[in-house]
C-alpha cells in the first residue's frame, strides 16, 4: 500500500522568442564542456500526448507538478484539479536564476510546494504508453529501480562527466561490497535479466565503478534530495550555479544512485521501458514507431537526434505514431 505518488514533469517552449533571447545572452560565456545544444531545447509537439498517456495509462497518479520558466502550453488546461503549474522562481533559489540547465532543476525538485514524499520525475521525452499501476513505481511507499553495476571508471583527479564525479561521491560515502553484501538479493534479482552479467563481471571492482541508468522516469523520496543537500552542499551548489549543463555537472542519478547504495528501493524488471533515439536513419525510426505503434513496454523514452534538415519530418511521424494510439484529448487540454 503506497502513499499518494506525485508526478514532475519539466518542460521548456524552445520556440518562445523572450525565453530564446535571455538564453542568447548567457550562450556567449561558455566554452567547450558546455552542452546548449538546439536539441536540447527544440520542441517536437507532443507533450499533449504525454498527458494524454498519464491520464490514460496511470490515472492513479495524485498530482502532476509542471514546472516551466513560465511559459505554457497554449491548450493547457490550467483549471484542471489535479495540475499544478510551477515556475523555476516558485522554488529554485533567487541565485541559481535564470537557468537553462536541466540539473539545476532537477536537483531543486524537492522544494516544490506540496510536493508528495513519492514522486516519480519525467522529462519531457519520457512517456507513459501502457497501462501502469503505482506498484509499478512505489512499493510500500519504496521506489522501484534497477540496481546494476556499470563500467564508468573515475577518477579523483581526471573527472570528465557526469557519471563519474557521481561515482566518486557515492564512492566516499559508501564502500561497494558492504553495500552489496547488506542487499544483496536486491543487486543479484532475476527481475534484471541480462543485465545481471554487467554485475557479475564488476564485483571485482573494489569500488563502485559505475551504476547502470535506464533513462527512464524515475521514483524519488524527497528525503533523498534533503539528506545529499546536507551532505554534499558544496557540489550541487556547484552544478546549481551553471546556466547550461557542464561536462563536471552531477544531475538527478546522484539522487537515484543514493537510494540504489542505501537499499532504498524494490527490485524493478530491466523490461520495465525502454530508451530510443530518433535520428536521421529511416529503419532505426521505424523500428521506433513500430515499437511505440505495438506498445511493447509501459514507457518509452524517446531520445532527439536528429539533423536540423530532417526535423520537421520526423516530428510529424512520431506525432502519427501518437494519434493513432492517444487519440482522444485529456482533461488536461482546453
Amino acid at each position: 500500500m503506497n502513499d499518494k505518488i506525485d508526478f514532475v514533469m519539466i518542460w521548456v517552449d524552445g520556440n518562445d522568442p523572450e525565453w530564446r533571447k535571455e538564453k542568447d545572452k548567457y550562450s556567449n560565456n561558455v566554452d567547450n564542456n558546455t552542452d546548449n545544444r538546439e536539441a536540447r531545447f527544440r520542441d517536437w509537439d507532443n507533450l499533449q500526448y504525454w498527458f494524454r498517456g498519464v491520464e490514460k495509462f496511470a490515472p492513479w497518479v495524485n498530482k502532476i507538478h509542471f514546472v516551466t520558466c513560465g511559459h505554457l502550453p497554449k491548450w493547457l488546461n490550467t483549471e484542471n484539479p489535479k495540475l499544478n503549474i510551477v515556475k523555476h522562481k516558485d522554488f529554485i533559489p533567487e541565485k541559481y536564476l535564470p537557468t537553462f540547465n536541466s540539473h539545476t532543476i532537477e536537483l531543486n525538485l524537492h522544494r516544490i510546494k506540496g510536493l508528495a514524499e513519492n514522486f516519480v520525475y519525467f522529462n519531457d521525452d519520457l512517456f507513459i504508453v501502457k497501462k501502469t499501476k503505482d506498484t509499478d513505481f512505489f512499493k510500500n511507499n519504496i521506489p522501484c529501480d534497477t540496481a546494476t553495476l556499470n563500467a564508468n571508471i573515475s577518477y579523483r583527479e581526471n573527472k570528465n562527466h557526469s557519471q563519474e564525479a557521481i561515482m566518486e561521491i557515492i564512492n566516499d560515502h559508501f564502500d561497494k561490497n558492504t553495500v552489496i553484501k547488506k542487499n544483496f538479493t536486491k543487486w543479484f534479482n532475476l527481475k534484471y535479466g541480462k543485465e545481471l552479467l554487467r554485475t557479475t563481471n564488476l564485483m571485482l571492482w573494489n569500488a563502485f565503478p559505475g551504476i547502470l541508468h535506464m533513462h527512464l522516469a524515475n521514483s524519488f523520496k524527497k528525503s533523498t534530495f534533503e539528506t545529499v543537500w546536507k551532505l554534499e552542499p558544496e557540489v550541487l551548489d556547484e552544478t546549481c550555479l551553471c546556466k547550461f549543463r557542464y561536462a563536471l555537472n552531477v544531475n538527478q542519478w546522484i539522487m537515484k544512485d543514493w537510494q540504489l547504495v542505501t537499499g532504498n528501493f524494490c527490485p524493478r524488471s530491466a523490461n520495465f521501458g525502454k530508451s530510443y533515439t530518433i535520428n536521421d536513419d529511416k529503419k532505426n525510426n521505424e523500428n521506433i514507431y513500430n515499437t511505440l505503434r505495438k506498445q511493447k513496454y509501459k514507457m518509452m523514452c524517446i531520445n532527439d537526434g536528429v539533423k536540423p534538415e530532417n526535423f520537421e519530418v520526423e516530428k510529424q511521424n512520431l506525432i502519427n505514431v501518437f494519434e493513432q494510439i492517444l487519440p482522444e484529448k485529456s482533461s488536461f487540454e482546453k
